[in-house]
């Protein structure tokens, strides 16, 4: 197998920025008495007067500059590799990363809820809406790229499965009607429970599927089974190649 480059062990800081989301989100509701996941965001937590906005700050210190590391490592990965499709899904991917880390520390939630402020509205009907779309036509975008070449299948289902998972997410807290219904519900920003999640997954298990496809490996003798003396690559093609195995001296 090749050796780790820097941008590889990069990239796996997705694994940190979603570990840090993560207990943010499972211990911050821990200082916020009263908070019910089932009717509050997950940005109720980190509104400005909220009694959980430090010990969220403490835990989620690392999601934003790891997440943002990681997906800047896989979109320079990715030059000259995969189809132009999905790198084009993983590009709006990053877009989606940075409107998301830009657009929630510029505007916080000025209250619980929605108290109606500049920045209630900017939070709820602007980021979370490009958040939204960015996430689901990214996705889209890689499962195009994906089914259309078989090399890259496996990218294609990773992709569905967490798209999938975001519309389970957003029926299984009954806040779809929101979506759809965004200038005229104020729950639209319930979304941001599941999708960070998804959204971390993701991008985690393109760069594992990166990683893998980068892997070096050496081609066996289809008569001895012993290794020859060429290495291929996950996305190496060859055609009516004749290959000389030096164990059994054979060409096949």
């Amino acid at each position: 197998m090749m050796k780790k480059t820097l941008i590889n062990w990069l990239g796996l800081l997705g694994v940190i920025s979603l570990l840090s989301y993560t207990a943010a989100v499972i211990f911050a509701p821990t200082a916020y008495p009263g908070y019910n996941w089932m009717a509050q965001a997950v940005s109720d937590l980190s509104a400005n007067n909220a009694p959980s906005k430090t010990l969220w700050e403490q835990l989620a210190s690392l999601y934003g500059v790891c997440g943002i590391v990681s997906i800047m490592a896989v979109c320079v990965f990715i030059q000259g590799k995969l189809n132009k499709t999905i790198r084009i899904g993983i590009y709006l991917f990053a877009v989606m990363n940075w409107v998301s880390n830009v657009g929630y520390t510029m505007f916080p939630l000025s209250d619980s809820g929605n108290a109606g402020a500049f920045q209630d509205i900017m939070h709820i009907y602007v980021i979370t809406v490009l958040v939204v779309l960015l996430s689901i036509v990214s996705l889209v975008v890689i499962m195009v790229g994906g089914y259309r070449d078989k090399k890259y299948r496996s990218m294609a289902l990773w992709a569905t499965m967490a798209l999938l998972l975001m519309f389970a997410g957003a029926i299984g807290t009954n806040i779809v009607r929101g979506i759809f219904l965004v200038f005229q519900s104020v729950l639209v920003c319930l979304l941001l429970r599941d999708l960070i999640l998804y959204w971390e997954f993701t991008y985690f298990m393109v760069l594992g599927e990166l990683v893998r496809m980068n892997k070096v490996e050496w081609i066996r003798c289809p008569v001895c089974r012993n290794k020859t003396r060429l290495q291929i690559r996950a996305d190496t093609e060859l055609k009516n190649f004749p290959l000389y195995c030096p164990k059994c001296r054979r060409l096949s």
